[in-house]
């Protein structure tokens, strides 16, 4: 007899770390209700330390390189042949484990280069009947809308949504902005959607005493595999700030930055006065704790730390015509007065150095967002396996006495 039922979480990060750390935060607080296998399509850098109690099952790592291009970071194996292994390891996997749960992070809404490995694994998990699991979406508060075809994208992910999946889980407020600001299918979305608030690791961490702020101004890049730029510019920023507006900066360059690019930071911050290095930190919290200001992109998780510690800070949103995403959270922010924005177009040194003069000064005004998206998530899914299999009767009686969110 299982002492509690068990999930089986699907996650592929392709450029930076923001799907895997939400990842991590839910396994956290899923294992307090569930038997968890992550099912990782992405390398772990090191500095990300696997929750206890849950099981790995690393697949074939595929992903963006350096270069920019979709690779294999297994070296011995192709793209092609990753691939294949990896249907196979999902499809297997699934029927070892035999989960009540499956829960499968951003697809059909993204990983669209996934599909030819997750639709036949859901299929897989449908084709059990009543024995099958429940199937749902984790999904972070904005979707791209940046995509040359995003119309018919959008209808696909709806098809498939309908077709697989029981339950969306949104891990933000539906005023902050709700599913179909950025989801615009033609068809309908009948798959029941759940806001669950924000994930953040310890998002419901609020009564840490305040920390002693030092002048110092922390430039992070998420995972950093498209952060050089924001980087470099902050470093020779600094140098054009005369003695007396000067910050200390710690710069925190990211696990995925290429190695020839830190190995640039690196020559030129030791002839820095006042400038940290760091290839990466466990907790990016920790740092902005005891920080005056930030300067960073503006990524799911990024952006919740900077407005949970409450300082100055400066985002400079990663942005493509294809990845609009970060830009569209930025916006929303700074329309609320939470945070400074600088757009990318115009990122160079004597502008940044301009910012980093004026972010002392800025006020940033409160915004008090739902951070217990982590401890509501495993909840909500237990609840909605166990109505899955009640009989309709039962459902409407749950329904009624305020079970459905």
């Amino acid at each position: 007899m299982r002492s509690r039922p068990r999930l089986l979480f699907y996650c592929q990060h392709s450029v930076g770390l923001g799907h895997l750390v939400r990842s991590f935060a839910l396994c956290r607080g899923l294992t307090d209700r569930f038997e968890v296998v992550l099912l990782c399509g992405g390398p772990i850098p090191d500095a990300l330390e696997l929750p206890a109690g849950v099981a790995l099952v690393a697949l074939p790592p595929l992903g963006v390189g350096p270069e920019g291009m979709f690779m294999s970071h297994d070296a011995r194996l192709t793209v092609p042949e990753a691939r294949v292994l990896r249907r196979e390891l999902l499809v297997d996997t699934l029927r070892a484990v035999v989960p009540e749960v499956v829960l499968v992070e951003l697809f059909p809404f993204g990983r669209a280069k996934f599909a030819s490995e997750l639709v036949p694994f859901l299929s897989e998990a449908r084709r059990w009947g009543a024995r099958r699991p429940l199937i749902a979406c984790s999904l972070r508060d904005i979707l791209v809308r940046g995509r040359r075809k995003q119309a018919a994208h959008d209808e696909r992910a709806c098809r498939l949504a309908n077709r697989y999946f029981d339950a969306i889980l949104v891990h933000a407020e539906r005023r902050l902005p709700p599913l179909d600001e950025s989801f615009r299918p033609r068809t309908p979305l009948d798959v029941p959607v759940h806001y669950t608030g924000y994930v953040v690791p310890n998002g419901h961490r609020r009564d840490r005493a305040p920390a002693q702020r030092e002048r110092r101004v922390v430039v992070s890049a998420g995972g950093g595999l498209v952060g050089e730029q924001l980087l470099s510019t902050a470093l020779d920023a600094h140098r054009l700030l005369r003695d007396d507006e000067r910050l200390a900066m710690t710069l925190i360059a990211g696990p995925f930055l290429p190695d020839r690019a830190f190995e640039d930071l690196e020559r030129r911050a030791r002839d820095a006065e006042g400038v940290t290095l760091l290839r990466s930190v466990p907790d990016l919290s920790d740092e902005l704790r005891t920080a005056s200001c930030s300067i960073s992109q503006c990524g799911y998780n990024t952006s919740l730390e900077v407005l949970r510690a409450g300082l100055p800070a400066l985002v400079v949103p990663y942005a493509t015509p294809q990845e609009d995403e970060q830009m569209r959270r930025s916006r929303r922010l700074t329309a609320m007065g939470a945070l400074r924005m600088l757009d990318p177009a115009r990122l160079d040194v004597p502008t940044l150095a301009d910012e980093l003069r004026a972010l002392p000064r800025f006020s940033p005004r409160r915004v008090d967002l739902d951070l217990d998206g982590a401890r509501r998530t495993p909840v909500l899914l237990e609840r909605l396996a166990a109505e899955r299999g009640m009989p309709k009767p039962l459902l409407a009686l749950a329904a009624a006495a305020g079970g459905r969110a």
